[in-house]
């Protein structure tokens, strides 16, 4: 099992001076520690429960674009892009720009958003969650298009794109992987099944999590996707800071690799020395056994 990190909150002191150096030393940290990969929320206002919508927040693909400047191996994306964010085709575009910037670690991690207050608070539209469904789905599939060698027009049921142009192409092959944020049974998972190599939900207990890994399994049958194939990722509210923390995370972690769990990404809150280094020194060892 491998272990990624969330930076959840650039809420430190001095900031915003501090910011920049802080999250220098947290991507650094992170991988000499071993950890796989690291994600950024996507989102201009921060979100409860973090704190109050005031506090620091940078915009997602600025700031991965920066950590690719300052690592060589870790993975990046962004935890998750809500699709209303951006056009689809500059989604795609950032995300490709990412990827050959960083040498072929870009994820594109993409979901159906949620937080209307940033949504009318910069003025970007925030229709029903059934348009934002189908907005998910165009999204997915203009960015396998432009992943692919088709560069010709896409039709789809909100956005009509005149081509499909995206040089230079991804690094990643045989595109950056997408991965589905949410654990919505009807609609997200399958949408897991269709179009993407991983998934990501709460680590919301083991019954809970069994029950979802088992609805995406009959979305895969009737796709004919290989279930085996895709990254099934849990996001866990935060890194131990102490060895205790740490067993009893260990502990936890080997229950959800018993279920398929491949990887755990556990939010980072405040000053990084403490848990990034008790990860590398006890928790990423201890997954890799799993």
């Amino acid at each position: 099992m491998d272990l990624g990190v969330s930076v959840v909150s650039f809420s430190w002191p001095d900031a915003p001076v501090s910011i920049a150096p802080t999250l220098q030393d947290i991507a650094r940290r992170s991988e000499d520690a071993g950890l796989r990969s690291l994600w950024v929320m996507d989102h201009f206002f921060q979100i409860p429960p973090v704190g109050p919508a005031e506090l620091e927040m940078l915009e997602a693909y600025t700031t991965l674009g920066f950590c690719a400047g300052v690592t060589a191996r870790i993975e990046l994306g962004a935890l998750v892009t809500g699709v209303t964010y951006r056009n689809p085709g500059i989604l795609a575009k950032q995300v490709t720009t990412l990827d050959v910037l960083s040498g072929g670690r870009a994820w594109l991690g993409i979901g159906a958003a949620w937080f209307e207050r940033e949504h009318d608070g910069l003025g970007v539209p925030f229709p029903g969650l059934g348009v934002r469904f189908e907005m998910l789905e165009d999204a997915l599939r203009i960015a396998l298009q432009m992943w692919s060698d088709e560069d010709g027009p896409f039709e789809g049921r909100h956005v009509r794109l005149e081509e499909t142009l995206n040089s230079p192409p991804a690094i990643s092959k045989p595109h950056p992987r997408i991965l589905i944020g949410g654990a919505g049974e009807k609609k997200t998972l399958h949408l897991v099944a269709k179009y993407a190599q991983a998934c990501n939900i709460f680590a919301m207990g083991e019954d809970t999590v069994k029950h979802k890994f088992a609805v995406l399994a009959e979305h895969c049958e009737r796709e004919g996707t290989d279930y085996d194939a895709i990254e099934k990722t849990l996001l866990v509210p935060v890194l131990p800071v102490d060895s205790e923390g740490a067993k009893k995370f260990v502990e936890e972690a080997a229950q959800y690799a018993e279920l398929g769990a491949d990887q755990l990404i556990v939010g980072l809150v405040g000053p990084p020395e403490v848990p990034l280094g008790l990860a590398g020194d006890e928790i990423v060892p201890a997954l890799a056994c799993l």
